[in-house]
């Protein structure tokens, strides 16, 4: 029998929570018994009915038992600098610690966007020579880097994809084609867009099937959404031929670049057909990625979608950088001023310091720890699309399952191990999937230890599965109810935590 859980919060956690540290009496910081001048000042200005006629019932506590308290919970957090972290189709690599560096100096982070633009050069042209990078990288000139994120990327590009048409009277277009295998956000943006999303389901390679494509592709159609490589891992290598269906039928391809990292400086995407693209700089180019953000994600696109860009731009003209409006055609603007700039700084930081040769390593290097990992792993769990891949690849639990295992379990065992789990149960079509991409800055070291204590579960699962499915047993807080936490949700903390069960 599975030994009995801990039912109180305050067992369940080893760092005692300020609250249950509270002492009358201590005190962190000498406040004034007076308010000064500005205080007295500002109670004027709030209106009687909102101001607080009691104390806050927040804990008394010292100085060095706040920081203790914080530095103790800060080493319970897994993530890329503490150890390996295989989030499949997020790329959660190690950054080079010189872009905060280059991020953090005051000529970027002490100027205000409203400053004239004679006085902001630097900055402009940090963004221009950005856009250029990312242009020539892709193929795809004409660029904006005001989106904050990859899903902002991809809803900036379906409105351009809408005015492009609109413009050309072509009202009719709204639908949008989506893989079975696209990146999981795509029928939202659409969706959010004004288009209909329309399901293409993969063939049994995993890739799109050309002849399923052509039974629903015509003159509704506004633009495929394709992933490539794909949320499978694998290169859609008809991308050609899909392309060519696409154009002749007036649409557009529309290239979701979450999994650049896997291309960066090897394939264009232009050269696939593709006319517009976001590009994930919190992945491929190094920017801290997780967390709620903030990202970046520039979409690029083709010369004659350059009308259609958000406002405002930043150009050159002569030797001066300058921010232009006067746009008639533009979808307007899709972020306050110029986006998150101290990302932008990052990731030119990144592109500089490794060049076209440093990036082709990067890609290079996550094809090749991808491989090296699935060929470590393939006998153990079930690989439904053959034993090749780009910078990631699925595996699946459904041989463990027979046992009671799940993929679910799976990662959280993989807690025990120190290592943060993959994604799990997606891509959808994939039964027990478990989503890893090992990144190009893991060693060899890293990736047989990840592999070590994966086929040490599998080992597990097949012999005795209740060590599976009760993990982790060796993490600050063990094995949750997750259905009772989505249904009884506490979002407040107890006035006395130690009696809440």
């Amino acid at each position: 029998m599975p030994e009995e859980r801990p039912t109180k919060l305050s067992q369940m956690c080893t760092v005692p929570s300020l609250f249950e540290q509270d002492a009358k009496g201590r005190i962190g910081a000498d406040l004034p018994d007076e308010p000064s001048d500005t205080g007295e000042h500002l109670a004027q200005a709030i209106p009687a009915h909102l101001l607080r006629s009691g104390s806050l019932p927040i804990p008394e506590l010292s100085e060095p038992a706040v920081v203790r308290h914080f530095t103790r919970l800060s080493s319970r957090v897994l993530g890329v600098d503490t150890t390996f972290y295989p989030l499949g189709s997020c790329t959660m690599k190690y950054n080079p610690k010189v872009n905060e560096v280059a991020a953090s100096l005051e000529g970027f982070t002490h100027v205000h966007p409203a400053q004239p633009q004679s006085t902001v050069q630097g900055v402009l042209r940090i963004c221009y020579e950005l856009q250029e990078a990312l242009g020539t990288l892709t193929g795809l000139p004409a660029v904006s880097l005001q989106p904050p994120a990859g899903a902002h990327g991809e809803f900036t590009a379906l409105l351009m994809i809408r005015a492009y048409f609109e413009d050309r009277g072509e009202s009719q277009r709204r639908e949008v084609i989506i893989p079975d295998t696209a990146h999981g956000t795509n029928p939202a943006s659409a969706a959010r867009c004004g288009f209909v999303p329309v399901a293409l389901k993969s063939s049994s390679r995993g890739r799109i099937d050309p002849k399923q494509l052509a039974d629903l592709v015509g003159p509704q159609t506004a633009c495929l959404m394709i992933t490539n490589p794909n949320t499978l891992g694998l290169f859609e290598d008809q991308i050609t031929e899909v392309a060519e269906l696409v154009h002749q039928a007036g649409a557009l391809i529309y290239m979701d670049g979450a999994n650049f990292n896997a291309l960066v400086a090897r394939v264009r995407p232009a050269d696939c057909g593709a006319d517009l693209m976001h590009i994930n700089l919190h992945k491929t180019f190094s920017v801290p990625h997780g967390g709620g953000g903030p990202g970046a994600g520039p979409i690029c696109v083709r010369e004659f979608l350059r009308p259609y860009l958000p406002t405002p731009r930043v150009e050159k003209t002569e030797e001066r950088y300058c921010l232009t409006t006067n746009h008639p055609k533009s979808i307007g603007r899709v972020r306050s001023f110029l986006g998150n700039v101290l990302n932008v700084v990052r990731s030119y930081t990144y592109i500089r310091q490794l060049g076209v040769e440093g990036l082709r390593d990067v890609s290079g290097h996550a094809v090749l720890n991808a491989n090296y990992l699935l060929a470590l792993l393939h006998e153990a769990f079930e690989v439904p699309f053959g034993r090749r891949c780009m910078h990631e690849f699925v595996l699946s639990a459904t041989r463990q399952k027979h046992n009671g295992v799940k993929a679910m379990d799976i990662a959280k065992k993989l807690l025990d191990y120190g290592f943060h789990p993959p994604t799990t149960y997606f891509p959808l079509i994939v039964p027990e999937a478990l989503m890893v991409e090992p990144t190009e800055t893991e060693n060899q070291e890293t990736l047989v230890a990840f592999a070590q204590a994966m086929l040490e579960i599998a080992r597990l699962a097949e012999e005795t599965p209740h060590e599976v499915t009760s993990a982790p047993r060796t993490t600050p807080v063990d094995r949750l109810d997750e259905l009772a936490a989505a249904r009884n949700p506490v979002l407040v903390w107890p006035q006395n935590p130690c009696e809440q069960t």
